[in-house]
């Protein structure tokens, strides 16, 4: 059962109404998470602003989704599991690669070396080796990339934190989290 309350955004009023109403003209609906998140304005429009700032990066949106699955099955945060599944579905990976994305690899050399790098950030809080950073960029990444990966990776630990710790009702088809190595 939820921790926190999901608010309805045709009750809600002042900058959490602002919020969800571009959400909601944007995707059509305002998901849990989100409207979890509307308790504290500062929260929503900060989780939207470094999201809405990652769009514009190098990284495609099928590489950040695979980031985003990869971090929340380390985390076992059920709900962005189910999220970035069905999000990653909806933009065109296949079952299969989502499946890899959230064991933790691919079987793309490229997409595998930023997991790889994605894993790395997360499992050791940031720090990462010289060797780890080096394998990252012969495998053809640069600077502008690993700002990037480390960004995304610490947006997905914000959220599958607070959805862990909300307990927000998930709003996507639900799926068993995938054990990594």
């Amino acid at each position: 059962m939820a921790r926190l309350t999901a608010l309805n955004p045709d009750q809600t009023e002042g900058k959490s109404k602002e919020l969800f109403t571009a959400i909601k003209g944007k995707m059509g609906m305002v998901p849990n998470m989100m409207r979890t998140m509307g308790n504290s304005p500062a929260v929503l429009n900060g989780y939207l602003g470094l999201s809405t700032a990652l769009n514009s990066s190098s990284l495609t949106p099928k590489t950040r989704e695979l980031i985003s699955l990869m971090v929340a099955n380390a985390n076992g945060c059920d709900y962005c599991n189910a999220a970035h599944s069905f999000i990653g579905g909806k933009i065109g990976i296949d079952a299969a690669l989502l499946d890899q994305a959230r064991a933790g690899y691919s079987s793309d050399e490229k997409t595998n070396a930023v997991l790889e790098f994605a894993k790395a950030v997360l499992d050791t809080k940031g720090n990462v080796s010289d060797e780890v950073i080096e394998k990252f960029k012969s495998a053809g990444y640069e600077e502008e990339q690993i700002a990037e990966v480390i960004a995304s990776v610490s947006l997905s630990i914000f959220t599958n934190y607070f959805n862990n710790a909300a307990k927000t009702d998930i709003d996507f088809p639900k799926l068993a989290s995938i054990k990594q190595d």
